[in-house]
């Protein structure tokens, strides 16, 4: 394997590094990972720093450039998340736009709708959020009970859906909706763009143990849609929504790298005995396994990299990294927990925290990714099924 970059991709480095050397901000966006909320503040923090990127052409950087990206490489998009981090202002999260309805549209969306909505998405103009999860249809998708029905040039939507990632700020959702009720539930099944403005939407936060309002209910009454509105054909949402599925697992898992380093840094601040946590051997031992998962995820990481530069369609690699990357966040977490002892009951921010608390909300968010985009008993089965042949039981 090659691990060297082409003078082309050394090139691409330069070029993005000037520019944040001019333009990256003074602080981290957030103690906490890119995808957590921690307040109001923060997320326009974030969606100002998101339209910083875009006023320099960069985000949406591997789009095709007819769509206002800049073609780059899957290994310059590697080079483009490298320096982002050596600046500690990874590309913040402000909705399902730039990952997931940008890339959908361009594969599905009519001329109108990608020449309406794929330049907003880029510039951070309009922020989306995706509709799918319902309280009765989470893991098993297609059980979706919310209805669409034909009235002249619109659909008319009725139900609601649940864990909505920042609807709140949302301007507009993907939704999937049931236009045909009698069908096979993966037939009746459309796609539809919808205006969060629009007269029926009503969006209630769902507090969180972190305290972070970043999950969304979002009821639906006699709400009025365009039939322009609609993604592909009238019951054929299903293969839509399938194609955001693989764009959203392709990003998910990340892996808790970063969260090693700053393991090491805070066992070396906790007193122990005469020295710190880090002196005590079987500390040292913990952090080293968590490092050599964490270097498998890599190289696993390196194994689907590979594919993709071969032009092979992606393959299991996805769903283990999703997985185990998670699991291994959380299992991280909760041992920061063992090593803070009685200052892990501190609360985010709080005074005399160590580390400002972030410990103890990352340890309460952590389980959050076991469920986001496929939760991992789904992981599971596709590993054993898809991967190791296991019967269905």
């Amino acid at each position: 394997m090659d691990f060297n970059f082409t003078a082309e991709d050394e090139a691409f480095r330069k070029e993005f590094r000037a520019w944040l050397e001019l333009n990256a901000p003074k602080q981290a966006i957030s103690e906490l990972e890119a995808f957590s909320e921690e307040d109001e503040d923060e997320w326009h923090r974030r969606v100002a720093w998101f339209k910083k990127l875009a006023s320099g052409g960069w985000t949406g950087i591997d789009w095709p450039k007819e769509y206002g990206g800049r073609g780059a490489s899957i290994l310059q998009t590697i080079v483009y998340h490298q320096e982002l981090a050596r600046v500690h202002a990874p590309l913040p999260y402000v909705g399902s736009g730039v990952g997931l309805i940008g890339p959908t549209l361009m594969h599905w969306g009519t001329e109108e709708q990608k020449h309406r909505h794929i330049p907003k998405v880029l510039t951070g103009e309009e922020i989306w959020c995706q509709g799918y999860s319902e309280p009765g249809a989470g893991s098993d998708l297609a059980s979706l009970q919310t209805r669409a029905i034909e009235d002249g040039d619109y659909f008319v939507v009725n139900g609601q859906k649940v864990w909505t990632s920042n609807a709140q700020y949302s301007d507009w959702i993907f939704l999937l909706v049931r236009t045909d009720p009698d069908a096979p539930k993966h037939k009746g099944i459309s796609y539809l763009l919808v205006d969060m403005r629009t007269p029926g939407i009503t969006v209630r936060p769902l507090v969180q143990m972190t305290g972070s309002k970043g999950f969304n209910e979002v009821f639906f009454e006699d709400v009025r849609v365009p039939k322009k509105n609609l993604v592909a054909d009238k019951n054929q949402g299903w293969q839509v929504a399938i194609t955001t599925l693989m764009f959203e697992r392709n990003g998910s898992g990340g892996g808790g790298g970063g969260m090693i380093h700053e393991l090491v840094a805070l066992a070396h601040s906790i007193p122990r005995g005469s020295g710190t946590a880090w002196d005590d051997s079987s500390v040292r031992q913990k952090i080293a396994e968590f490092y050599c998962e964490q270097q498998a995820l890599k190289f696993t990481g390196f194994r689907q990299l590979t594919r993709r530069l071969k032009g092979l369609p992606p393959g299991p690699e996805g769903s283990m990294m999703k997985l185990v990357g998670t699991e291994l966040s959380m299992r991280i977490s909760l041992f920061a927990m063992e090593l803070l002892g009685p200052y892990s009951q501190l609360e985010y921010k709080a005074m005399f925290a160590p580390d400002h608390g972030k410990w103890s909300y990352r340890m309460l968010a952590a389980r959050g990714g076991t469920i986001a985009a496929g939760t991992n008993q789904i992981q599971h089965n596709i590993i054993g099924e898809r991967v190791l042949g296991l019967p269905k039981g």
